[in-house]
């Protein structure tokens, strides 16, 4: 967390603009934002995070994971895990998502991660969809990692937790590059496919090498 007063005043707007979601609920308690990280990869798990920030809080250059570089990503995570009020994650495998496919995959682990919480959340923001199957009032918020700071700080710690799950995997599979490439289909991925086969974290349901 980084002391308002030490922002230059284009960020506090930014921010600013990013809370309005979580101050038009400011009665609720503890406001929780869900996202999820790797629904498009041909290898490795689908994880969800739940997050729970302290109020009025104010993260430095937090946004969408996705608009936020790989150093920047790690200090957020950092600083995030240790200041929420709570966070938890859901972490899906490649086995059951080939079972029940991506979708359901996926509200699993948003399901899981909002369970794993250590106290309940008065809403949900989350990003796009709705979660089904839990009794917690929900607003999906379309983009919702770029304009809600809940849904980017669970964007930002399911990114890199998911990252680091797949850096322990290069060291299990090192011809597929997990490291680098994250389990998305990079050429050199794909090449390896060719030559290797599927390892056990591969989606047999994603993986078509022509």
């Amino acid at each position: 967390m980084t002391n308002k007063e030490d922002l230059p005043e284009k960020e506090i707007l930014r921010l600013d603009t990013m809370m309005e979601y979580e101050r038009s609920y400011a009665d609720c308690k503890y406001i929780c934002g869900v996202d999820e990280v790797g629904r498009g990869p041909l290898a490795g798990p689908v994880v969800a995070c739940a997050v729970i920030l302290p109020k009025e809080t104010y993260y430095r250059y937090l946004n969408d994971s996705k608009k936020v570089t790989e150093k920047r990503r790690e200090i957020l995570y950092g600083e995030i895990t240790e200041e929420a009020v709570s966070y938890s994650f859901g972490v899906v495998s490649a086995q059951v998502i080939d079972e029940i496919n991506i979708l359901q995959a996926t509200y699993r682990a948003m399901r899981e991660a909002v369970e794993g919480l250590a106290v309940r959340p008065d809403k949900i923001l989350v990003d796009a969809v709705h979660i089904p199957g839990i009794d917690i009032p929900q607003v999906e918020i379309i983009k919702g990692d770029a304009k809600s700071v809940s849904i980017a700080a669970a964007s930002i710690v399911a990114k890199v937790y998911r990252d680091r799950m797949m850096t322990d995997y290069d060291k299990l599979y090192p011809e597929y590059m997990f490291a680098k490439n994250k389990g998305y289909g990079t050429k050199a991925h794909m090449e390896a496919l060719r030559t290797a086969g599927m390892s056990p974290i591969h989606r047999k349901t994603f993986v078509h090498i022509s």
